[in-house]
C-alpha cells in the first residue's frame, strides 16, 4: 500500500499561507490591544513608527505607517501605556507575525492632553517660555493689532472695550480662522503680518470652547511665529481656566479678550487724572522755584557787595598788594642767598686759579707751548716762553743746576 506523499510547501508559500490564515480570521482583521510600547523608532524617511507592545508576560512586534502615524496628535514613546487598533498578520520575508496598528491611543489619557504635554515639554526645554525673552507691553500704545475671527463675539469685546479706554489709539484686525484644519496655518500668517504693521502691541485669541476647538492655538509653528515675533504679544484664548502653547509662549496672558484689551490699553479717564494731577504738581513746583528765585534775587539787590561794588575791589586790591609785598620780600631774601653762595665759590675758584698764582710773582716756564716741570727737560741754549702775570717773555737758558 503506497503512503500518499503531503503536499510540500516553500517557505515562502508557508508564510504566505499564515497570512491568509490570519487576515481573514474576523477577531484579527481588526483587533483592539492594550500594551506598553518599548523600543520606539520613528523612521524618518519614510515616517512609519516601529515598535513592540509589551505587557507582563507577552510581547508582540508592531508597525504604524505614516498614512496612519501621521495623523496622531502626540507621538509615541517607550514606556507609555496604549490602546492600539489594527489587524494581526505576517511578514513575509521573516515569518514573524506582527501587529499593523491603524490607530493609537494613550490608555487613560486623551490623546489631545498627551500631545499637549509633550509639545510643551519640548518648547520649554527649548526655552522658548523663558521670562527673559519676554517683551513689556507699551502703556500708552498708539496701534493695536487684534487676530481672531472677524464674526466671533470676542472681536466686537476687543473693539468694545479698547474704543471706551483708550480711544486714541488704532485697531487694526487681521482676520483669521481660529479652529479647524486650516486654522493654525492662517493663525501663523496672521502673526507675521500684524508684526509687519509697526503695532505697538498684538492681541491673538478667540473665546472659549472644547479642547478640540482651542487647538489650533496648540501647535509649534504657531509658538515659534510668536516667540520670533517682535512685537509684543498678548494671548487671549477661551476662558481663565483654558491654557493652550500660545498662552505660554506669549509676551503676556490675559485670562478672556476682554481681559487682553484692559491690558493692552491703558483707562483714558485714569490717565487723563494722571496728566492733570502731573499738572497742578508741576505748576506748583514751578510756583515754589520762582517764588524762591524771587526772594533770592531780593537778597542778591540788598547784598553789600551790589549796593557798594568798589569795596570788592579795594579788598581785592589790598590783597593783591599784601601778595606783591611778600614776593618782593621772598625774592630779595632768595637772591641774597644765591649772591652770598656766588661770592664764596669765586673766592674758591680763585684760590686755585693759576692767574692768582702768578699775580704773586711766579712765572710758568713753557717749551713748545708745554710747560717744564723739571731741569730734565732743559739744554744749554734752549729757547723758552716765560708766562707771567701780566704778559710772556722770552729767554735763553744759559745754564743748568740741579741735575
Amino acid at each position: 500500500m503506497t503512503v500518499k506523499r503531503p503536499p510540500v510547501l516553500s517557505v515562502t508559500q508557508l508564510n504566505t499561507y499564515a497570512r491568509t490564515i490570519l487576515e481573514q480570521d474576523p477577531v484579527l482583521k481588526n483587533v483592539f490591544v492594550a500594551g506598553e510600547i518599548s523600543n520606539f523608532k520613528n523612521h524618518i524617511k519614510t515616517g512609519h513608527f516601529y515598535m513592540t507592545l509589551k505587557d507582563k508576560n507577552a510581547a508582540i512586534k508592531a508597525v504604524m505607517f505614516r498614512s496612519y502615524a501621521s495623523r496622531l496628535r502626540f507621538v509615541p514613546e517607550d514606556g507609555m501605556n496604549v490602546l492600539c487598533r489594527g489587524r494581526v498578520s505576517v511578514f513575509d520575508r521573516d515569518g514573524a507575525y506582527q501587529l499593523y496598528i491603524e490607530d493609537m491611543q494613550p490608555d487613560g489619557a486623551g490623546s489631545l492632553s498627551v500631545a499637549f504635554e509633550q509639545l510643551k515639554k519640548k518648547l520649554s526645554e527649548k526655552g522658548l517660555f523663558d521670562e527673559k525673552f519676554k517683551k513689556p507691553i507699551p502703556k500708552y500704545p498708539s496701534k493695536i493689532a487684534v487676530i481672531t475671527s472677524p464674526t466671533g463675539a470676542a472681536l466686537q469685546d476687543i473693539l468694545n472695550i479698547l474704543s471706551r479706554r483708550w480711544p486714541l489709539c488704532e485697531v487694526v484686525v487681521v482676520p483669521s480662522s481660529v479652529q479647524g484644519r486650516s486654522a493654525q496655518g492662517e493663525l501663523v500668517r496672521a502673526v507675521k503680518k500684524a508684526d509687519s504693521l509697526c503695532a505697538d502691541t498684538v492681541i491673538i485669541g478667540r473665546g472659549g470652547g472644547s479642547v478640540e476647538d482651542l487647538w489650533a492655538f496648540n501647535g509649534e509653528e504657531l509658538a515659534r511665529a510668536i516667540f520670533e515675533c517682535k512685537t509684543p504679544v498678548i494671548s487671549a484664548v477661551g476662558h481663565e481656566t483654558d491654557f493652550t502653547i500660545c498662552d505660554f509662549v506669549s509676551d503676556l496672558r490675559a485670562p478672556t479678550p476682554s481681559a487682553a484689551a484692559e491690558l493692552a490699553a491703558p483707562d483714558a479717564v485714569m490717565t487723563e487724572g494722571l496728566i492733570r494731577g502731573y499738572g497742578l504738581r508741576l505748576k506748583d513746583g514751578l510756583t515754589g522755584s520762582v517764588n524762591a528765585m524771587e526772594k533770592n534775587l531780593e537778597r542778591l539787590k540788598n547784598s553789600p557787595f551790589l549796593r557798594y561794588p568798589d569795596r570788592i575791589f579795594e579788598t581785592r586790591e589790598m590783597y593783591l598788594d599784601g601778595l606783591c609785598d611778600r614776593m618782593t620780600a621772598a625774592q630779595k631774601l632768595k637772591l641774597s642767598e644765591k649772591s652770598g653762595k656766588y661770592d664764596i665759590l669765586k673766592e674758591k675758584l680763585l684760590a686755585f686759579s693759576p692767574l692768582s698764582v702768578l699775580s704773586r710773582g711766579y712765572a710758568i716756564p713753557l717749551s713748545g707751548g708745554k710747560p717744564v716741570k723739571s731741569t730734565k727737560q732743559l739744554e744749554i741754549g734752549q729757547k723758552l716762553c716765560l708766562r707771567l702775570y701780566d704778559g710772556e717773555a722770552k729767554c735763553t737758558v744759559e745754564s743748568l743746576k740741579g741735575r
